[in-house]
C-alpha cells in the first residue's frame, strides 16, 4: 500500500520549514560511528529529532538523533546524525524519512554514508568503499509498494543510480586527498542479526563487496524523487566467516572512530567540489 508521506509528515515538515536557515546544497546521512563529522562544521541550527512531531526515535548506539543545518567549504548542508533502521521495528516509510525531508526542503543532492561489513576478501577494517551498485532483492516488495517504482517517471530517474556525476566527484576527491577508495557493490540486509558464514559466502558468489542494514532503500527512494545520490561505506569489520573474531556493534563504532579523520577529509573535499 502506497503511503501519502506529504500528509503523514505535514506537521513535521512545517516545524522544520519554520526555522530552516537556508535551502541546502547537499544532504548527508551519517552512518554508525560517523556522526562526529557534524562537530567539524559550522552549525547554524540543530533539531533533536525526538522533539519533532512523528519522527521515530533512534534506538541504536552511535545514532544520536539530530537534524543539523550547517555550513562547510562554502556550501550549505543538511546533516542527519542518526538513522532509522528497518531492524528497529520501523516501517519502510519511516526509514526513508530523512530522504523525504531533504526532498521537501528542495535539496537536490544526497550523500549517504554507512558502516558496512567487508565481504570482498581484499578489504580490511578501516577501508572506505564507494558504492557503484546496490542489491536490494530482500526489500524490493516494500519499496515498490511505497514509492510506486513501476511508474514511468521513477524508472527514468533510476537510470542514473547512483549518480554518475557525484560518484566521479567522489573518485576525484579521494585522489586529491590521497585516500585509497575502493569501489564495489553494497548488499542490503534487513537485520537485526548479523549474517551466517553461509549467507556471506552466498552474497560473495553473487558479487557483493560489502553488506549492511541501511542505505539501499534510502538511495532508491532519493533517486525516485530525482535527487542525485551516492553512497560511501566505511568497512568497519570483516563479515562472518571471513573475520576470525565474533562480530559486535562495539567493533563497528570503534573502527569508524579510528578512521574519522580520513573520513572527514574525504567528505569535506567532496563538499568543496560539488
Amino acid at each position: 500500500m502506497k503511503i501519502d508521506l506529504t500528509f503523514k509528515y505535514k506537521e513535521l515538515i512545517q516545524q522544520i520549514k519554520k526555522v530552516q536557515p537556508f535551502t541546502p546544497d547537499l544532504a548527508i546521512i551519517l552512518g554508525s560511528g560517523l556522526g562526529d563529522f557534524a562537530s567539524s562544521v559550522s552549525i547554524k541550527h540543530s533539531f533533536e529529532t525526538e522533539k519533532l512531531d512523528g519522527y521515530p526515535p533512534s534506538t541504536v548506539k552511535g545514532h544520536s538523533g539530530k537534524i543539523i543545518f550547517a555550513e562547510a567549504e562554502e556550501k550549505k548542508l543538511l546533516l542527519f546524525k542518526g538513522r532509522i533502521h528497518f531492524y528497529e521495528g520501523y516501517k519502510i516509510y519511516e526509514c526513508i524519512l530523512p530522504v523525504f525531508i531533504a526532498h521537501q526542503l528542495n535539496c537536490k543532492q544526497l550523500l549517504i554514508t554507512n558502516a558496512a561489513g567487508g565481504i570482498n576478501r581484499n578489504f580490511s577494517p578501516g577501508d572506505l568503499m564507494l558504492a557503484n551498485s546496490f542489491n536490494a532483492m530482500n526489500i524490493k516488495k516494500e519499496l515498490t509498494q511505497l514509492i510506486g517504482l513501476s511508474s514511468k517517471e521513477m524508472k527514468q530517474n533510476l537510470l542514473d543510480f547512483p549518480s554518475k556525476r557525484l560518484t566521479e566527484i567522489i573518485r576525484n576527491a579521494a585522489i586529491q586527498e590521497k585516500i585509497n577508495l575502493h569501489e564495489g557493490t553494497y548488499w542490503y540486509l534487513k537485520g537485526p542479526s548479523y549474517e551466517t558464514p553461509a549467507e556471506i559466502n552466498m552474497m560473495y558468489r553473487f558479487g557483493a563487496d560489502a553488506g549492511g542494514m541501511s542505505t539501499v532503500h534510502e538511495a532508491i527512494f532519493a533517486a525516485s524523487l530525482g535527487i542525485e545520490v551516492a553512497a560511501i561505506s566505511c568497512i568497519t569489520n570483516l563479515a562472518a566467516g571471513i573475520s576470525p573474531t565474533k562480530l559486535s556493534h562495539k567493533e563497528v563504532t570503534e573502527t569508524a572512530n579510528s578512521v574519522k579523520n580520513k573520513f572527514e577529509r574525504l567528505i569535506k573535499k567532496i563538499i568543496s567540489c560539488i
